[in-house]
This record gives C-alpha cells, structure tokens and sequence, in this order.
C-alpha cells in the first residue's frame, strides 16, 4: 500500500489576478482532502475547467503532507 500523502483542494475568486489573495474567505471552496497528488489533480483539472471562463477564479493543491511533517517527503 502507498503511503499516504495528503493533498487539499480550494479555490475562489481572487482579488486581483497578480496575487493569490481570496476575495473573500467566507466565499472560499473547500473542496476536500485527498490521499495523493494525483486524485487530488484530478478533482482541481475537473474544478478549473468548471470555472475556466472566470479569470478571476482559481482552484489551487495544497500539499498538505509537507506542513505536517516537512521533512519528510
């Protein structure tokens, strides 16, 4: 079995497109965990293309696995 690395997906609107600063945080889709990068990518490919035609929207992956243990990758 391998090991388990978990990934977050979320994304909202942004301020402005040269920063990565939500517009708001009540606002911000929390769209879930996931074991590893590559289910995670699917669901962020699925969420961006969803909202593609929204410039000012994007879905960001979160390596969740390196805030709780960076030093091991």
């Amino acid at each position: 079995m391998a090991k388990q690395l978990l990934h977050m997906v979320l994304g909202g609107k942004l301020k402005s497109l040269d920063d990565n600063e939500f517009e708001d945080l009540d606002k911000v889709d929390v769209v879930g965990l996931y074991p590893n990068y590559e289910e995670a990518k699917k669901v962020w490919r699925s969420k961006a293309q969803a909202t593609v035609d929204d410039a000012m929207t994007k879905y960001f992956v979160i390596h969740v696995h390196r805030l709780l243990d960076p030093d091991d990758d």
